[in-house]
């Protein structure tokens, strides 16, 4: 098919376009006399500016659209030469420095060099924004989904979904890989904690994120394509494995795992990402029947399909990408290919199929039509550039206030023996202890700056620890030694923050136990034997293996991943706040359960919906 004509005044600002591309941020601005072809014209309807655009499109250019590379391999003038329709940060690929106005820079750059090709067609670019713009140091950390789901909130998990969206807008990036709607069905899985919970129902309600993200219209201002992810039955696999196999029939796959997909199609999620993971042996990447027949044709999805990253290079289980692997995943229905590195190779193979007849021109067609349609839907053709008004909500009070409310809101009182909590903020004497109390890395959790998470002051943000302090009265003395050391029955509680370190996929499967470690214990042992009483403050993604020390501690706060907002664990335990969390999977009695969930007729610890009040009640759900 041609490209657009080519004329004078264009080919001066194509020239300008590419020039800014390699040097800088910013866009010229098309002269006057540059007549716009139709689907240019923002006052057309979106189908006919898409039909008239694919009308002007090359094959190559059509194949750049489905493209996805990683901005460490990728450059501004890759995007003009190739024609790539996005490119992609991955968890901790960020710019140096890492902050708010680099990343609007940063995308500025790339997106000139696509409005530096002969048909000016914007790419679309995508971060993991999955509790917050967690890749941008100073950005808002929002509890983990499985905290959200404790909240039994849609309404909150909206607005949360709302902030996020206007920081992310801030930089520049325009899609979020979010939200994860797994159905968690054992513990032992490293990706727990991206979960809202075990149950169906849910899962589904707090899709109300996807709202707030995508605003109530993506042609709106700081809205954000969002991805239902990873489709379809990832938190179901066999011993919790990641990307493992889920074996089960389809009539329980249905029940379980689809209806979270099935709701977020009914709000208009504008992606869905594919699960690295199997059923019953066939992996989903390749899986022509649940995405072609089940999402797009059954559920009726108009957005777009993205394959996750590298995924389908695990098709034939052999490392790089091969014709046959990108014959069968764009065959099955996905759309756009996350190839981070291997993106040229994977434009050679997809071009190849096309022309052996392969794949078929009509498939290449509907793909584009898909992505264009969003692109066009997002107001990128009007809009390509950083909406810069946005970048001082970065990190914003307004969000760190609705952070903490949601800390608070999250939390689910296990145990409170003697009423022991809320805890006095007068006339108090309280030593904290354990390694989570003074560090935000571990209270963020995996995907927070990198992809691993990591340890202290990551990005900005107040600990549990320092929330405690903010909450006693000048009358009250808080003392705070991570092993316990120094504390005698001078004091009238001992407040051990203490869990999981962080960890993401892959490196969070659990599948020994799922205790404590020896450091904890440790800790625990110090406290216990200077008399004083004990509330444990458990700082994890996922239940731990408790039930052996829980008769030694006075009160258990289940926090979860609470982020950059711990006072919101302090509005708790002091009592500003009452405990309304309930909980959002099965606690179990021991590792060996796994995988327990309710209906399943074992025995927890404490039951799905379970969580104290102040007056000693059990909540619902």
């Amino acid at each position: 098919m041609p490209t657009r004509p080519t004329a004078a005044p264009r080919r001066v600002l194509l020239a300008a376009a590419l020039a800014l591309a390699l040097t800088g941020v910013g866009t010229p601005t098309p002269p006057a006399s540059a007549a716009a072809l139709p689907y240019e014209d923002p006052t057309l309807p979106v189908p006919t500016r898409v039909a008239d655009l694919l009308g002007r499109m090359s094959l190559d250019e059509k194949i750049g659209q489905m493209t996805q590379g990683e901005r460490a391999s990728v450059t501004p003038a890759d995007i003009t030469t190739y024609r790539l329709g996005s490119v992609l940060s991955g968890g901790g690929s960020a710019p140096t420095p890492n902050n708010a106005t680099s990343w609007a820079d940063m995308y500025d750059r790339f997106q000139n060099g696509a409005l530096a090709t002969p048909l000016r067609i914007p790419m679309i670019y995508g971060s993991d924004a999955v509790h917050g713009h967690n890749n941008v140091v100073g950005a808002t950390i929002f509890p983990h989904n499985i905290g959200l789901g404790a909240t039994r909130d849609p309404e909150l998990v909206r607005r949360i979904g709302r902030a996020t969206a206007e920081e992310v807008a801030g930089t520049g990036v325009n899609w979020t890989f979010a939200p994860c709607l797994c159905v968690v069905r054992n513990d032992r899985w490293g990706r727990s904690y991206e979960s809202f919970g075990e149950q169906p129902a849910l899962v589904s309600s707090m899709t109300s994120v996807i709202e707030g993200l995508q605003g109530a219209s993506l042609a709106g201002p700081a809205s954000v394509l969002a991805t239902a992810k990873h489709y379809l039955g990832d938190g179901g696999t066999t011993n919790g494995t990641d990307q493992g196999n889920t074996q089960l029939a389809e009539a329980e796959l249905r029940a379980v795992h689809l209806p979270p997909f099935a709701e977020a199609v009914r709000r208009g999620v504008g992606s869905v990402m594919v699960s690295y993971s199997s059923w019953n042996g066939q992996k989903l990447h390749g899986h022509a029947y649940l995405i072609n027949d089940v999402l797009k044709g059954e559920l009726g999805f108009t957005g777009f399909v993205v394959s996750d990253w590298n995924g389908i290079d695990q098709l034939d289980g052999a490392t790089g990408f091969t014709a046959a692997e990108v014959r069968q995943a764009v065959n099955a229905g996905i759309d756009m290919v996350m190839a981070p590195t291997g993106w040229r190779q994977f434009i050679t193979h997809l071009r190849a199929e096309v022309q052996s007849g392969g794949v078929s021109q009509a498939r290449i067609d509907d793909a584009n039509r898909r992505i264009l349609t969003k692109k066009f839907e997002l107001g990128l053709f009007e809009r390509p550039l950083a909406d810069r008004s946005y970048t001082p909500t970065v990190g914003s009070a307004a969000h760190r206030a609705l952070a903490r409310e949601a800390v608070a809101r999250s939390q689910v009182l296990l145990k409170n023996d003697g009423g022991i909590l809320p805890l006095a903020t007068a006339g108090n004497k309280i030593f904290v202890a354990g390694r989570s109390a003074d560090n935000i890395g571990y209270a963020s959790g995996g995907w927070t700056v990198t992809w691993q998470g990591g340890s202290g002051a990551i990005t900005p943000g107040t600990s549990i620890l320092q929330g405690i302090r903010d909450a006693v009265a000048p009358s009250s003395t808080v003392t705070y030694q991570a092993g316990g050391t120094g504390i005698d029955s001078s004091y009238r509680v001992a407040v051990a923050v203490l869990g999981e370190t962080p960890y993401a996929e892959g490196r969070g499967d659990r599948p020994g136990g799922m205790g404590l470690d020896a450091t904890d214990l440790a800790t625990l042992a110090t406290l216990r034997a200077s008399g004083v009483p004990v509330v444990v403050v458990l700082v994890s993604g996922r239940p731990l293996d408790i039930a052996a020390q829980l008769p030694e501690w006075d009160a258990l706060l289940a926090a979860w991943l609470p982020g950059t907002e711990g006072a919101g664990v302090a509005d708790v335990l002091f009592g500003a706040q009452p405990p309304t969390g309930t909980l959002p999977v099965s606690w179990m009695a021991s590792a060996s359960q796994q995988p327990i969930n309710d209906g399943d007729g074992k025995a927890p610890l404490f039951p799905y919906g379970f969580g104290l009040d102040y007056s000693g009640r059990p909540g619902s759900s």
